[in-house]
């Protein structure tokens, strides 16, 4: 072979060995959902699980245990998530339960937690759209003691380009306001250190926290000790970190994630990183947060009306679906 061929051949072989740009495909959408104490039927001594067995206190009948399920389905295959993280959830079964009513087939990723109540934190994705990198729990050491939900991360790719996801439920006011602050100042200090490590790692790095914070988005433990501000000109500025893409709603009565007192609040949380506004990597999809709402999924009589149509009142079957309205976005 004369020198001009070997030349020739040697070019070829490295264009056939050229890695093609990854194809870009679409935005994905990422939701939350506190799903409202979704149990199943068998008693876990481990757990405060005996309100929902048959014969509890909520006389749970196996009807009432598909409709839960059916009604939760109906709104996450609206909703058609490519990640979706939920809370409130007893274990990874009632994930495979919910997975198997809805009309896709989710990758479910799940760690048991050692809460009291023995509901859980939870996340399914679509395989087809995305590629795991790893997932882990974080543990929540509180001030008390007590144990709490792990925070559970979530690394995957998107075309290429690494997405962190952080899936939250934080301590409640329960026991009061005032006695519970430290308790959420904890859970958002946890997960600012790992994100802040990321950052520090990579500082355009795209990160999404959701999830039923109990606080709202101008409260300490948000603003303050996680760093995530509504306004994103702060961003970057006085130690906030984040942004928290909820503004619309806050203080929207048209909007609420959830109602307690008569009181509309934002307690489901999206808040991302800042390379999530930038034209790198992906990036947030404009006009593409929302609270998934509509008559049908509100109470509309007495001195709940507005309020999310929950599937139970105290011990009393409503039938309906959540305390708690869905969130959502999409990124590109």
């Amino acid at each position: 072979m004369d020198m001009k061929k070997t030349f020739l051949f040697c070019f070829l072989v490295q264009l056939v060995f050229i890695p093609a740009a990854t194809a870009r495909t679409g935005p994905v959408k990422l939701a939350f959902w506190n799903v409202e104490n979704l149990f199943d039927l068998v008693d876990d001594p481990r757990t405060r699980d005996n309100d929902y067995l048959i014969g509890g206190k909520k006389n749970v009948t196996s009807e009432s245990y598909s409709l839960k399920l059916e009604n939760l389905s109906e709104v996450i295959d609206q909703i058609s998530p490519d990640i979706l993280g939920l809370c409130e959830v007893e274990n990874r079964f009632m994930l495979e339960e919910l997975n198997q009513a809805t009309k896709r087939d989710y990758t479910i990723i799940h760690y048991e937690s050692p809460d009291r109540r023995g509901i859980d934190v939870g996340l399914m994705y679509n395989r087809q759209r995305l590629k795991v990198v790893e997932s882990s729990p974080i543990t929540v050491n509180l001030p008390t003691g007590n144990p709490t939900r792990d925070i559970l991360y979530f690394h995957c790719r998107k075309d290429g380009v690494s997405l962190h996801v952080y899936v939250n439920h934080w301590p409640s006011k329960y026991g009061g306001i005032k006695k519970t602050i430290p308790l959420r100042a904890a859970a958002a200090s946890t997960l600012r250190r790992h994100v802040e490590a990321i950052l520090a790692d990579d500082p355009a790095a795209e990160v999404v926290v959701m999830g039923d914070l109990n606080d709202e988005p101008d409260e300490a433990s948000v603003a303050e000790h996680l760093g995530a501000m509504l306004d994103l000109e702060l961003v970057g500025k006085d130690g906030h970190i984040l942004w928290n893409v909820m503004e619309p709603w806050h203080k929207n009565p048209q909007g609420s994630t959830y109602m307690y007192a008569g009181k509309h609040m934002v307690y489901d949380h999206l808040i991302v990183s800042p390379g999530l506004t930038d034209e790198q990597g992906l990036r947030l999809v404009e006009n593409s947060v929302g609270v998934f709402d509509g008559d049908k999924y509100r109470q509309h009589d007495g001195k709940y009306d507005g309020y999310p149509f929950r599937f139970w009142a105290g011990n009393r079957l409503l039938g309906g679906y959540s305390d708690h309205m869905p969130v959502y976005l999409s990124i590109e």
